[in-house]
């Protein structure tokens, strides 16, 4: 069975799955399935820093030339910084990235013209594929086309997206850290960071993949940061995941800044009055955010641009959006002292962290003071690798019934609200959550818990991951 499957952003699947025949197919399907700009059949195609990135975005470009579409390569560069260039030339995009996953995996995101796919777009390109089947047994594509034509300049009009947005000496005076492993965006980070005038110190760069999760931290790169911190030389260490679409920010003393914290402060920063999340996200944005709206979804970009689309329609005002991991969606234009930074519904990292970086210093306060002020609460994730869907699917379901989950929670409290939209997010008469949802990217079940206190919350997870597996083992 191929482990190639949509997630909660674009396709992904082992490497071994996906090479050649398959990765072929799907961009097919995609180019014969999804409305691309009426006559103007372009294609832009980038690609992250993993080594079986370059052979499977040169299959996808000879998977365009067969189509009848113009392959553009723009090399390796951020995935937003991809999608800004195709909404630029009014042109569909596919990037190659498996994201924050490990190297032994890969991706493809795909853009229509105007930004992400759909769910609807997803569905349309499996239903296209069973038409592709001819094509399975290809090799793979060693070399881009020669009908391929490479536009180097993408990455620099992203750079000038924010060069051009805020003012020179936003960073002014602060000692940034920019820990580069194996981003796609790690030069353009440090370079944009100095350009405002911060003073960047690059750190850790990798020539192997570094699979960096801005939601769920692996042991070494929580102790990565605090090494490079202990010295107290920098104000904040920054990094992104492999295709730079969701930020890691971390605090003088190493501490990590949730994701949802980071998005919550450069909604504030941008002055925005709707904002859209997934039920992941902390309850802090209602109690404490000070915004006009805040509407809940599903976990995936797909569903916060969704959410996004409704707030305009229903005439909200600057309407952002952004996910625990941090990758922050633009959804209106936003003029700040005069310049202005124009919409990008798709995820990024480089706004959330100069945003940021720019309100702790806007404020006189450490990032850590300014976190603090937000009496956000704690939050802690962690996941059970190697759960099947099927697995995680019947636990999910009786965890649907009151009788199993007063049952099964007793040990930590009484169930109270009950929110079902995505997996089984659960309040506990303590004032604690606990979530378990199924990844979208990966056979995994996970767990979220907030909590009062970082240990609390920690602890909350940790039963609930021993408990879950326990219940699945019955």
């Amino acid at each position: 069975m191929s482990s190639i499957k949509f997630g909660t952003s674009g396709l992904r699947g082992l490497v071994t799955d996906l090479v050649g025949g398959p990765s072929y197919a799907y961009a097919c399907a995609f180019f014969r399935s999804v409305p691309t700009g009426g006559d103007r059949r372009e294609v832009v195609i980038g690609r992250d820093l993993r080594d079986s990135s370059p052979g499977i975005a040169a299959t996808v470009a000879s998977a365009a030339a067969a189509m009848g579409f113009t392959a553009i390569d723009c090399g390796a560069l951020p995935t937003p910084a991809l999608a800004l260039e195709a909404m630029r030339r009014g042109a569909c995009a596919v990037m190659v990235t498996g994201s924050h996953i490990p190297e032994d995996r890969n991706g493809l995101k795909f853009y229509r013209p105007e930004g992400e796919i759909t769910k609807a777009d997803e569905a349309a390109i499996l239903k296209a594929l069973g038409d592709m089947e001819a094509v399975g047994d290809m090799e793979a594509v060693g070399a881009l086309p020669d009908s391929t034509s490479y536009d180097p300049d993408a990455i620099t009009r992203y750079r000038q997206r924010y060069g051009a947005a805020f003012a020179p000496d936003l960073l002014q005076g602060l000692r940034v850290a920019v820990y580069q492993q194996s981003s796609v965006a790690r030069d353009l980070l440090a370079e944009l960071l100095a350009g405002f005038g911060a003073a960047v110190t690059p750190v850790g760069r990798s020539d192997t993949f570094v699979p960096i999760d801005t939601e769920a931290h692996r042991p070494e790169d929580i102790a990565t940061i605090a090494d490079v911190m202990a010295s107290g030389a920098y104000d904040a260490l920054v990094t992104t995941d492999g295709d730079a679409d969701r930020p890691l920010i971390a605090d003088g003393s190493g501490r990590i800044v949730r994701g949802d914290v980071l998005g919550l402060i450069t909604a504030r920063f941008l002055g925005a009055d709707t904002v859209v999340v997934p039920v992941t996200a902390g309850s802090a944005l209602e109690q404490a955010g000070g915004f006009r709206q805040v509407l809940r979804t599903r976990v995936g970009s797909p569903f916060v641009i969704a959410g996004m689309e409704q707030a305009k329609a229903a005439g909200a005002g600057i309407v952002v959006g952004f996910e625990a991991n941090g990758g922050f969606l633009l959804g209106s234009d936003v003029t700040r002292d005069g310049r202005v930074l124009p919409a990008l519904s798709t995820r990024d990292a480089m706004l959330p962290i100069l945003a940021t970086l720019a309100a702790a210093r806007a404020a006189g306060r450490s990032l850590a003071d300014l976190v603090a002020s937000l009496d956000a609460g704690e939050m802690a994730s962690d996941r059970l690798p190697n759960t099947p869907s099927e697995r995680s699917g019947a636990f999910l379901e009786r965890l649907g019934d009151a009788a199993f989950r007063s049952t099964f929670l007793k040990p930590v409290g009484v169930p109270q609200d009950v929110d079902r939209q995505d997996g089984v997010r659960i309040g506990l008469d303590s004032g604690r959550t606990i979530h378990f949802r199924a990844s979208g990217n990966a056979p995994e079940l996970r767990c979220y818990a907030e909590a009062k206190s970082e240990r609390e919350a920690q602890d909350l997870v940790r039963w609930g991951l021993g408990a879950a597996a326990a219940a699945m083992a019955d």
